[in-house]
């Protein structure tokens, strides 16, 4: 295992050891309920059924429960919503699509920050917590492409231009040295809660994404390439490619953002890790080692993975990650314990509550969400069967019940006991299930993209 090594792996099996002696009989009611197989019209049916309750004449909001802040505009929730809005072809979800990009724009900050969420009635404008959410303007880029793209709305892509013009220039400025890779601070994007910073490889990937967008919009209203854009995108993928996979190569890759630290990195990097599956971060301080499984998932839907990297990461999700019983991708493996030298950070790393107890929310809870898109890049890659067994997951988990209601379509599953956590009636979660149907009919969740390479 890598990062949390033979301490993680002794005290997982305590636990697990424990957990089947006391709770045995309620585990096995419990798994032979995830077992039932779910019906694929029935769960996207009750998808559908649930974006519908997402969306207001604002656009959608992360869940319609009254939870914490969660009946709001996301930047980062109301783009994944919308891509799967985008599938359906249901006008009043598209609709609801434009909207959220539009309400998005208007609230947009001084300085071109989208908002992380954004009440309309209160009028209550959050752009992120502690720090920014640099993932919220890297999904509203890619999502007003992608909202052009399937619509042909050309009057859309004239009104947004400036405002994201202004992420455009924003983000530039997040590089901070102009060598290409943005840096994150610590809760500056989807794991709000977790540790890891620096040049995070998710964020990078949705940086990537968002120039491929920047570029095919600057062509349709300018009429011309940008070819410094399309420069700077392929010098992008190149940096992922040289920064993030560890390999045995004898040098370095000519792409190396810091030799020495990659070089101290990559000798660092357990054989559990090293040539397994992508590196999630890293920062002056040195590489991250954990499994991040949406960053693992994003560089092979974008193309920056080859064969033999996507291989590896499959083998590497079945070999340490996959649960028989509820086969869904965990935020980041292994689960951070107490008995880890991260723990007493992680347990400062919150809002409101801490959320991260181990196999919980980004410390090893399953997401939804997360394997959505994983479907969607195995149906790409036809590898179908993988991809209906995922799928199947996702609707066993959305259809659990949470607070005496069946279908809760929760956050996350506890990674041990695969209950249903956090926020209920989570408009991504709904998501995924819609992505990774239509996936598997053939049809692209992502319409940009650069062919295989």
């Amino acid at each position: 295992m890598c990062a949390a090594g033979v301490a993680h792996g002794m005290v997982m099996g305590l636990a697990a050891e424990g957990f089947h002696r006391e709770n045995g009989e309620a585990e096995a009611v419990m798994r032979s309920e995830n077992n039932s197989a779910i019906d694929f019209d029935e769960g996207y049916a009750k998808a559908l059924a649930l974006l519908h309750d997402c969306a207001t004449p604002d656009g959608f909001v992360a869940s319609p429960s009254g939870h914490d802040n969660y009946r709001r505009i996301w930047g980062r929730d109301g783009t994944i919503i919308s891509l799967a809005a985008l599938l359906t072809h249901n006008s009043g979800l598209i609709e609801t699509a434009r909207k959220t990009f539009e309400t998005l724009a208007e609230y947009q900050g001084p300085h071109g920050e989208i908002p992380s969420n954004v009440d309309t009635v209160a009028q209550r404008i959050s752009y992120g917590g502690t720090t920014g959410r640099v993932d919220a303007n890297l999904w509203f880029v890619i999502g007003c492409g992608e909202y052009w793209l399937a619509t042909g709305d050309d009057e859309f892509l004239q009104r947004l231009m400036p405002a994201i013009e202004k992420v455009r220039f924003l983000l530039g400025a997040w590089e901070f040295n102009s060598r290409g890779l943005i840096y994150v601070p610590l809760t500056g994007d989807w794991a709000d809660e977790y540790l890891h910073n620096g040049y995070v490889l998710y964020d990078q990937l949705l940086y990537l994404q968002a120039q491929r967008t920047l570029a095919r919009m600057h062509a349709a209203v300018h009429g011309s390439s940008d070819h410094a854009l399309n420069e700077k995108t392929s010098r992008l993928r190149h940096l992922i490619r040289a920064n993030y996979w560890f390999d045995n190569a004898k040098k370095p890759p000519d792409d190396v953002y810091h030799e020495v630290l990659y070089e101290k990195g990559r000798a660092a990097a357990s054989p559990h890790c090293a040539g397994r599956h992508w590196m999630p971060f890293f920062s002056p301080a040195g590489y991250g080692y954990r499994f991040d499984a949406f960053a693992n998932v994003l560089v092979s839907l974008f193309n920056v993975a080859d064969g033999v990297q996507r291989d590896k990461v499959d083998e590497f999700i079945v070999e340490e990650i996959n649960n028989d019983d509820l086969p869904l991708l965990p935020a980041f493996h292994p689960v951070i314990e107490p008995v880890d030298e991260d723990w007493e950070d992680l347990q400062v790393m919150f809002s409101y509550t801490f959320k991260n107890k181990p196999y919980e929310f980004h410390n090893g809870g399953l997401w939804p969400m997360v394997t959505g898109f994983y479907v969607a890049d195995l149906a790409r890659r036809q590898r179908t069967e993988e991809a209906k067994k995922y799928l199947q997951a996702i609707h066993q988990a959305n259809a659990l019940a949470m607070e005496g209601e069946a279908w809760g379509f929760p956050e996350f599953v506890h990674g041990q006991k695969l209950t249903p956590g956090g926020t209920r009636h989570q408009g991504w979660s709904a998501a995924a299930a819609i992505i990774g149907h239509h996936a598997l009919d053939g049809q692209p969740v992502f319409r940009i993209n650069d062919d295989e390479t």
